[in-house]
């Protein structure tokens, strides 16, 4: 386990400036309370300054789509929901994009684009997305609601590591590719495909978000316990194990069912759903995950946050037991509160997270801001905040 938790430190104070510009909402506005984080936490994130969205749709970027025999304009209607990496000295930023090919969520085809950025806010993009449906072994899967919400990780020896959802508008599918330049993919097909002798190949899921540790400054993929492990899932968090990283099994209890880990919780933001963010963090204190969580609709909500609405939260695990939670926020770090987050595709509002780097001594999360939108925030150590602030009376 590589240490690295003096880069985690205790938040204090209201403000980080980014380029000479204060990027949080004071703890002092009113209807908050300062959104102090325990020990174990990440953050808290800080918008900069004028510089979000970092990535926007082009309608006038196009391509030769083998699906459509056709060009199309693929990234026309909206860009969100991002992973992020670092090569060759910059951070790499792998975004789902959307052509106009239908209204509504879900209904377009999703292709994942590729940006690159010396600084983590200015980006340079590829004119032709890198993952897209196409006449491969994949056309079952991915045809024709395309490739979604990557999560990406590297190995030691640079082998970048995609999960990601294969959505043939019948059945969402955890996939995964490999590449060594992030812009050739190898796609393998369904995870849990091979597990079981295929009992989970057509199972429904979304997300994986493997382990990772710190080392010399670079997050890699790490073993658990001898194996490599990621957390997955949606309405419910999951352990799967793999021996390389392509074919994944994931953990039954005594009676051969799904072994959950993490459940939604009556009353907090996250009672709806808990769905996995950026590839997790081996630290000293155990495995920090961050995650997705969204609010109720009805009854057993967070009254406190809007219903429906999507925003982040962290979940520390036992390193030697991973399944054993030992720590987890009860308000979000991190949750809609800029105009860009809360108007756009998702009209409730929506920081989803799924791109996590460590570059230049900062950490850099990126986000999809109301499936319309890529977003940044950054957590600087030298500088400690605290989270968003934590709204004091109920949303109406």
């Amino acid at each position: 386990m590589k240490k690295f938790f003096s880069m985690l430190l205790p938040a204090s104070g209201l403000l980080l400036f980014v380029g000479g510009s204060a990027g949080r909402i004071s703890a002092a506005e009113p209807g908050t309370t300062e959104n102090r984080l325990p020990d174990w936490a990440l953050g808290g994130f800080v918008r900069p300054a004028g510089a979000n969205p970092v990535i926007l749709p082009d309608s006038e970027v196009r391509f030769f789509c083998p699906m459509r025999k056709d060009s199309v304009g693929w990234m026309e209607s909206d860009t969100f929901n991002p992973a992020a990496t670092v090569m060759d000295g910059a951070i790499c930023v792998l975004f789902r994009a959307e052509d106009n090919s239908a209204t509504g969520i879900g209904k377009r085809t999703s292709r994942i684009g590729l940006a690159r950025s010396r600084d983590g806010v200015r980006m340079r993009l590829e004119r032709e997305p890198v993952l897209f449906p196409a006449e491969d072994a994949m056309k079952a899967y991915d045809w024709p609601g395309g490739c979604e919400d990557p999560r990406v990780a590297v190995t030691e020896d640079g082998t970048y590591v995609m999960l990601y959802t294969s959505w043939n508008r019948r059945i969402p599918r955890l996939s995964v590719a490999t590449s060594r330049d992030l812009v050739t993919w190898t796609k393998h097909g369904p995870a849990f495909a091979k597990a079981y002798d295929g009992r989970f190949r057509d199972l429904k899921s979304k997300s994986g978000s493997i382990v990772t540790e710190l080392d010399g400054g670079r997050l890699v993929i790490a073993r658990v316990n001898g194996k490599y492990m990621m957390y997955w899932g949606e309405r419910m968090i999951n352990i799967a194990t793999s021996d390389n990283l392509v074919d994944w099994t994931p953990e039954l209890d005594a009676n051969g069912n799904l072994k959950g880990v993490v459940f939604p919780r009556e009353g907090y933001f996250d009672s709806a759903l808990t769905e996995c963010g950026p590839p997790a963090i081996v630290t000293d204190k155990g495995i920090l995950l961050l995650y997705n969580g969204q609010n109720r609709l009805g009854e057993g909500r967070d009254k406190r946050y809007p219903a429906r609405t999507y925003s982040a939260g962290q979940i520390l695990f036992d390193a030697k037991e991973p399944g054993r939670v030992i720590g987890r926020l009860d308000v979000p770090f991190f949750r809609p509160v800029d105009d860009f987050e809360k108007s756009g595709q998702y009209r409730d509002g929506t920081v989803f997270i799924e791109g996590l780097v460590y570059f230049d001594s900062r950490w850099y999360l990126y986000y999809g801001c109301a499936d319309s939108r890529v977003g940044v925030a950054v957590y600087d150590p030298a500088h400690p905040t605290p989270g968003d602030p934590v709204p004091s009376r109920p949303e109406l």
